[in-house]
């Protein structure tokens, strides 16, 4: 298949075994592929698999459906199956079964069962129940033994599945009901049995078989089972003596030591950590399992199947004389001699001989020494302790054995076997592919047997791709078909095979491990399925069609050997326990080659060999039971795990034979339906679906395919070949399609953003004048009130200068006329105490004097006249100082005072011109600027530039505003207060009016009086300018209606700062009082001058 990019394939990775993603380039011979889980991998090309998109995401339940046949199809072909708890898929006509760890119960009930029943391959979903259906069906039908292979490693689930096919075979075949004992029960029934003493715990499994078992099901001419038998091979006997960790021995030993007291104690037994068969590894426990309870139901599992008391104890008796005699150890006496070591030797020594009901001396001998036996005579041989322990191991797993093959033959026996069955239907449980950390003799054994299985597996698969050729009638004589002969050649050829040279170098007694590994590698070195590896001496690999595995021969040698003692046979052959006798027969009954040298790996390929002729002879069916995960735990599919086994059962190595023929296989219909998009004029033509076919595969230039009666069979990587050209094909149609729909969405999305861009500059169009219209409003607005506030600003300023200036101007001329006033009455005063000191001295010269008096008076009127005018005209002058006081004045006093420091009264009587000129020069008054009143509010000038920062104020000052109405009604209230005050002050003021009005009325009264006496007529005096009283009021708390703190008192121009609602002052209120020269020319009396000083 041409991979491009865009590509979905499959690639491998470490944790997931194979990940699908898509091919992102293609740089010559490598690719880089997009994974899902959104790694970037870069490959060789010939490293990719295809992924069928169109494959249901439910999977097929028969992988020979698959498009693409390969590994990663198969792996998630199963996987998405598993996760649906679909536990069963076909592959052919092989069942692949995943374990689930957990019960369903649901598809194994009896409908289920009853819907099974004569129903074709394939009619129904795959079951185990289909494939023993199958089995019967054939054997009925045509008269032949049929036999179903059940195969798997550890904890894969093959005794349950085993189980379900009895069960179904007991459903199809079985006895009436009202029958005591059926022979399926019984069969059922041995399992407890067989199981305790030929199962153990492994790395893999709590309980895995170590033997083979093959269940012979035996009918009779109407179908029903009329009998059965049970062959047992290759028992792992070294597994008696040498165990390693994790692992635990058999069942059977734990059961004894978890008995109840009085059995232990007739037993002599202990703690399992006290038996050096059993204290090899850690464990002695299994999780979740009672080995006393077990102990109790293997006892009712012998009873059912007719082992009585007698036999029974037997049993156990000599299990327990095992766990004794590993007990025993040697010591070296002398130079090659040995004896038992120490006093717990001697009574493990005789425990055991008790239980085996024999001599104590006799046993002792029979560990500890040989017989060699010459022409001349028979010569006993000592052991040292090497070969005694390894005599001692050799009595132990031969007694094992033997009582193993008892007890198959004694349930054979209960079962009962028909002597005059013609068929039967065989279901094989052994064991699967295994390959450890630490791979020895057994391992060895196990896969040689699953070479042979595989070997098998292969031809049958070959033959049934012939059949199905035949039936569609195409050539397949050029197919070349491989199998594993050369493995099977390199572990058993004779001679020159692994075994063979296992065999020859075992009858050297000096031969070694390192002397056997160095036979095997001068041997082999160039074959190409052994391999040596690297610095290695004693090991070697094996290259199998699961896989390469790395075999440890340190003890090759030792389990190997299964010498037949002539001491130990002659020692139990004459056993006072009449069981124990009957295992070890007497010697004359012995063959004559009795106590040579016995391989066991010779035996284990002869009794093989057997089991192979009897497979032969039936129609096998497969069973491959898969492990998901190593924990034991439902719901969980690991993929490297799976995928391993895949290729241990042979899963793989199928698919592999089926590649080398025609692996995908399609009926005319579906083929067209898939395909004919790659020629549609085909269709339109009146052509049969094979020439349709025909002509599709011709025009896509693809060869070496053949058309059969009702099939069109393909060759490997041709689908992948007509998937990816239907893609291309799929992919330029696709971007025609995809160009065409783009301009039409292209051109709605243009026209709509047009229309929506044409509606939106209308309505930004619309609010940018409505903006700028009220921008040019608020513009001339603000120019109005600039314009208004100015003028209201200049007003009020001109309005203040000329309020200031005039109070200023009344001020000062009411001062100088104030000083003047003064000065006349000082002066006057004078003259009047002059006179009457001049009547006194002479009275003829007072019309004299009082006529220059008036002279002197009338020129300093004169005067007077005079300096009132010049304040006057220096008045504009001072108004620039109070404009530019009024500019620094803050505004927070409330009211702008005038004061004016009265001139110290003196008797001294100045020079006119001379104090004139000192009224004129001192400070005589000082202007504190009030606030003008919209002070607070902001200038026009800097309104358009505050525009913007009142609007982010107003949010502010609205939230000031509540506290401002507050305040506002606060300042009424204290405003109504201050009001009334001012009331009553302007009360006391009148009235104080009113007294100084009557005091003034007084003192001219006084004027009128001394303008007689002094005869001075009023025609010749200049009239005085009018008194001016200015009071003014405040509503403030601290103004007062008199005047004793200042002769003058101006009004204030400005409003409150601290609260802007309150009212202005009222204007000022002048009171003019006119008096005349007359009415102020004088008086003596100093009281009323004082009174008329403090009115000012």
């Amino acid at each position: 298949m041409e991979i491009t990019v865009g590509s979905h394939v499959w690639v491998e990775d470490q944790e997931l075994a194979w990940v699908d993603g898509v091919v992102t380039s293609v740089n010559g011979n490598e690719a880089e592929v997009e994974t899902i889980n959104g790694n970037q991998v870069t490959t060789k090309l010939s490293k990719l698999y295809p992924k069928d998109m169109e494959a249901p995401d439910t999977g097929v339940d028969d992988m020979t459906k698959l498009s693409y046949l390969h590994e990663p199809a198969v792996l998630h072909n199963l996987a998405t199956r598993y996760g649906m708890k679909e536990i069963y898929t076909y592959c052919g006509n092989i069942l692949i079964a995943i374990n689930p760890f957990q019960a369903l119960s649901h598809l194994y009930d009896t409908e289920l069962m009853d819907s099974y029943k004569g129903a074709q391959l394939g009619d129904w979903s795959p079951h185990v129940f289909a494939i023993t259906d199958v089995a019967y069906r054939a054997m009925n039908n045509e008269g032949k033994s049929n036999s179903i292979l059940v195969s798997g490693e550890s904890g894969a689930g093959k005794t349950e599945t085993t189980k379900m096919i009895m069960r179904y075979l007991a459903y199809l075949g079985g006895h009436a009901a009202a029958e005591a004992r059926t022979v399926e029960r019984k069969v059922l029934e041995s399992n407890p049995v067989l199981e305790a003493f030929g199962n153990a715990k492994t790395v893999r499994n709590n309980n895995s078989s170590r033997f083979g078992k093959f269940v012979e099901i035996q009918f009779d001419a109407h179908g029903q089972i009329s009998g059965a038998a049970i062959r047992t091979y290759l028992l792992e006997k070294s597994r008696v003596c040498q165990i390693s960790e994790p692992e635990r021995n058999y069942h059977c030993f734990y059961l004894l030591c978890a008995a109840p007291p009085k059995e232990i104690e007739k037993y002599k037994l202990g703690d399992p950590k006290s038996f050096h068969y059993l204290n090899q590894s850690s464990c002695y426990e299994l999780v979740g399992v009672d080995d006393s309870h077990d102990y109790l139901a293997t006892k009712k599992a012998m009873d059912i199947v007719g082992i009585s008391v007698e036999e029974q104890d037997a049993i156990f008796r000599i299990v327990a004389a095992i766990l004794h005699l590993g007990n025993i150890a040697f010591a070296l006496e002398g130079e090659d001699s040995s004896v038992l070591e120490d006093d717990k030797a001697k009574f493990h020594l005789q425990v055991a001989a008790e239980l085996l009901m024999c001599d104590l001396e006799a046993l002792e001998t029979a560990l500890c020494k040989r017989n060699m036996v010459t022409p001349e005579e028979v010569i006993k041989r000592s052991l040292d302790p090497l070969g005694a322990a390894i005599s001692r191991d050799g009595l132990a797993k031969t007694i094992y054995a033997r009582l193993f093959d008892w007890l198959v033959k004694k349930i054979n026996v209960s079962i009962g076997q028909d002597p005059d069955s013609k068929c039967l239907i065989g279901v094989l449980d052994i064991y699967g592919f295994e390959s450890f950390k630490t791979s020895s003799f057994e391992q060895f054994c196990i896969n040689f047997t699953n070479e042979k299985l595989q070997q098998h597996f292969n031809q049958h698969v070959f033959k049934m791709e012939q059949s199905v050729y035949q039936e569609e009638e195409i050539d397949w004589s050029y197919i070349d078909f491989v199998d594993n002969q050369d493995v099977l050649d390199l572990i058993e050829k004779k001679p020159g095979g692994i075994i063979s040279l296992l065999d020859e170098t075992c009858m050297f007694p000096k031969s070694t491990h390192e002397t056997f590994a160095q036979k095997l590698y001068q041997t082999f070195k160039d074959h190409k399925r052994f391999v040596k590896p690297k610095l290695a001496r004693t090991e070697f690999t094996i290259v199998h069609y699961a896989g390469e595995v790395q075999y440890q021969c340190d003890q090759f040698l030792d389990k190997n050997k299964d010498y037949i003692v002539p001491e130990h046979q002659e020692l139990l052959s004459t056993s006072k326990c009449s069981f124990i006798a009957s295992l070890f027969p007497s010697l004359n009954a012995e063959t004559p080659k009795s106590g040579k040298f016995s391989s066991i790996g010779s035996r284990f390929k002869l009794q093989l060999q057997q089991l192979m002729d009897i497979l032969n002879s039936t129609e096998p069916h497969y069973i491959r039971c898969i492990k998901p995960n190593s924990d034991l735990r439902p719901e969980i599919f690991d993929n490297v795990s799976v995928l391993q086994q895949l290729r241990s059962g042979g899963v793989l190595e199928a698919i592999r034979v089926k590649c080398e023929g025609y692996p995908t296989n399609r009926i005319f219909s579906e083929f067209l339906e898939r395909f004919s998009i790659l020629a549609p004029e085909v269709l339109k033509e009146n052509v049969e679906e094979s020439g349709a076919c025909k002509s599709i595969m011709e025009k896509v230039g693809l060869s070496n395919y053949q058309i059969g009666k009702t099939k069109i069979f393909l060759r490997a990587g041709q689908m992948a070949e007509l998937d990816g050209r239907k893609a291309k094909l799929l992919a330029e149609s696709a971007k025609v399609i995809q160009k065409q729909v783009r301009s039409r969405i292209a051109r709605k999305r243009y026209v709509r953003i047009q229309t929506a861009s044409i509606c939106i500059q209308t309505v930004l169009r619309g609010q940018l004048a409505c903006e700028s219209l009220k921008f040019r409003k608020r513009t001339a607005a603000a120019v109005k009130i600039q314009k208004s506030a100015r003028r209201k600003s200049a007003s009020r300023k001109y309005t203040n200068i000329k309020s200031s200036a005039i109070v200023v101007q009344t001020g000062i001329r009411a001062m100088v006329a104030r000083n003047e006033f003064r000065f006349k009455m000082q002066n006057l005063s004078a003259t009047i105490q002059a006179a009457t000191e001049e009547e006194e001295k002479d009275s003829g010269k007072e019309e004299k004097d009082i006529g220059k008096e008036e002279k002197d008076v009338g020129k300093e009127e004169k005067d007077s006249g005079k300096e009132v005018e010049e304040p006057e005209d220096k008045e504009p002058e001072k108004q620039p100082t109070v404009e530019v006081q009024e500019k620094e004045e803050l505004p927070d006093p409330p009211v702008a005072v005038l004061e004016q420091n009265e001139p110290d009264k003196t008797d001294v009587f100045p020079d006119k011109e001379q104090e004139v000129t000192e009224e004129s020069n001192e400070p005589y008054h000082i202007v504190e600027e009030i606030s003008s009143p919209i002070q607070d509010v902001l200038t026009a000038e800097e309104l358009p530039s505050e525009v913007e920062q009142l609007k982010v104020l107003l949010i502010g000052e609205r939230k000031r505003a509540d506290e401002y109405q507050k305040k506002h009604a606060e300042a009424q209230e204290l405003s109504e207060q201050r009001r009334k005050k001012l009331e009553e002050t302007e009360k006391k003021v009148h009235q104080l009016q009113e007294s100084l009005n009557r005091l003034l009325f007084s003192m001219s009264e006084q004027f009128s009086q001394l303008k007689t006496i002094l005869q001075t007529p009023s025609s010749s005096k200049p009239a005085s300018p009018p008194i001016a009283r200015v009071d003014y009021f405040d509503n403030s708390d601290n103004s007062d209606a008199s005047s004793t703190g200042s002769d003058f008192v101006f009004p204030a121009s400005g409003r409150d700062s601290a609260n802007n609602s309150c009212p202005r002052p009222k204007a000022p209120q002048v009171h003019v009082k006119d008096a005349t020269a007359t009415e102020i020319t004088g008086t003596a009396d100093s009281d009323k001058e004082g009174a008329f000083d403090d009115y000012f």
